[in-house]
């Protein structure tokens, strides 16, 4: 009988370690130098590290991130947790040619890693080239006031992301140089990304995926015979 290794007998979590001490001692860092600005955190084990501040203290999150030696910025983006108000249609078409689909329930508004309390939230990721890991930022703005302060004069990649997040979900970013469209037009009105936006193109021309699927070849005629 071959002899089997300690990793052979180990159930999954017994191999899998139980604690990440280098994003723990990194979040302790990070909640004890921003204080209460940190609302909600995870780490997702010997993976990686979300952390949720608040929009007060949105600003100070990358002037402390980058004197953590966090200094490479990888994105910073929006996100609208809503669930769609339109169904799979606005997605695939799918409730427009299955017979007989029911109505779907709406969904519960779920806002993933670290949590949150709005229906939309700043997400940015900076990265620690020494440390070898990455920290993804959360913040949550209120439906009535979706302006938060640049990043754009601590790390000049956020200037083209936050202008982005304007056009597509309608966010503001205070003190930000040149805030001007970089797809839509200028009298462009509404947001795309925002799951209440209505794809009306799609119901004007259907989806291309929905095709008219011929039968394959013999398949006709041997129904044929049938009849």
């Amino acid at each position: 009988m071959d002899q089997l290794s300690s990793a052979d007998t180990e159930t999954p979590e017994e191999a899998a370690p139980a604690t990440d001490d280098a994003r723990e001692a990194v979040l302790a860092e990070f909640t004890s130098r921003l204080g209460d600005g940190v609302v909600g955190s995870h780490i997702r084990v010997g993976d990686d590290l979300w952390i949720r501040v608040d929009r007060a203290h949105w600003l100070e999150t990358a002037e402390v991130a980058k004197s953590m030696g966090y200094r490479f910025f990888d994105f910073l983006s929006a996100i609208d947790w809503l669930p769609s108000p339109f169904g799979r249609d606005m997605d695939a078409q799918e409730d427009l040619v299955v017979a007989g689909t029911p109505a779907k329930e709406p969904e519960v508004m779920v806002q993933g890693y670290a949590g949150g309390d709005t229906r939309f939230q700043l997400l940015a990721r900076l990265y620690s080239i020494s440390a070898g890991m990455g920290i993804t930022f959360k913040c949550d703005l209120p439906d009535d006031d979706l302006t938060a302060p640049t990043w754009s004069n601590v790390f000049a990649g956020a200037n083209w992301h936050e202008r982005e997040a304007r056009e597509m979900f309608g966010f503001s970013f205070d003190g930000h140089p040149n805030m001007i469209n970089m797809y839509l037009p200028a009298d462009f009105v509404g947001n795309p990304l925002r799951k209440d936006f209505p794809l009306l193109a799609r119901r004007v021309r259907p989806w291309p995926g929905i095709v008219d699927v011929e039968p394959m070849p013999g398949v006709a005629d041997e129904e044929g015979e049938g009849e």
